[in-house]
């Protein structure tokens, strides 16, 4: 089967957990790190996303060297801030997943708007996914910030043909965001377990 922008992280999410059903630390981080060179191809419009993205990833990254063997889970990190009573720091592992979480719940559901509405516009994309994401976790200044970025998205049919390849990249698009969307929400129902999921940004 020929290859596209998406086959890397299809394969590493066959990866991701073990046999008991746990996420991974490295494997999860390194499918997220696997979806950066998509969003340059948005240029200045995903700036601010990618250098979120990729400061959680480094944050998760930084810990799990510290111990792999203690932090080969991913909510191993979490668990081990709840009994310090760090979780809820700015700076902590805990709020680098869930905000790393989050922009992925964003990606993903950009992605299925791509894949599902081929006549919408970019920016019809991005703020639907946006609305239905990201926004209600953002203040006022990153709702701004984020509102006149989306309108610097490239064109749809520019874009698309920027991440072309000889595979078939609208239905890897597709079973990328079927194969990812139960592990974010995976996540998502772990950090609430621990009551750790309300952090907003300014």
């Amino acid at each position: 089967m020929e290859e596209t922008v998406f086959s890397s992280a299809i394969e590493g999410m066959k990866h991701m957990k073990s046999d008991h059903d746990e996420i991974l630390t490295k494997q999860f981080l390194d499918v997220c790190k696997m979806l950066l060179p998509i969003l340059d191809k948005f240029g200045a419009a995903m700036a601010v996303v990618k250098s979120d993205i990729s400061g959680n990833i480094t944050r998760l990254d930084s810990k799990h060297t510290e111990n792999p063997t203690r932090f080969n889970y991913l909510y191993a990190l979490v668990q081990a801030e709840l009994e310090t009573k760090t979780a809820k720091n700015s700076s902590s592992c805990t709020n680098g997943l869930l905000w790393l979480t989050r922009a992925m719940d964003f990606l993903v559901e950009l992605f299925r708007n791509l894949y599902q509405h081929q006549d919408w516009t970019m920016q019809q994309a991005c703020n639907d996914s946006y609305g239905k994401t990201l926004k209600k976790w953002h203040g006022w200044i990153a709702s701004s910030s984020f509102t006149v970025a989306i309108k610097l998205v490239p064109d749809r049919k520019k874009f698309m043909e920027v991440i072309a390849s000889k595979g078939d990249t609208y239905a890897d698009m597709d079973r990328f965001c079927v194969s990812f969307s139960p592990v974010l929400a995976q996540i998502h129902k772990f950090l609430h377990s621990c009551g750790v999921d309300s952090m907003k940004a300014a």
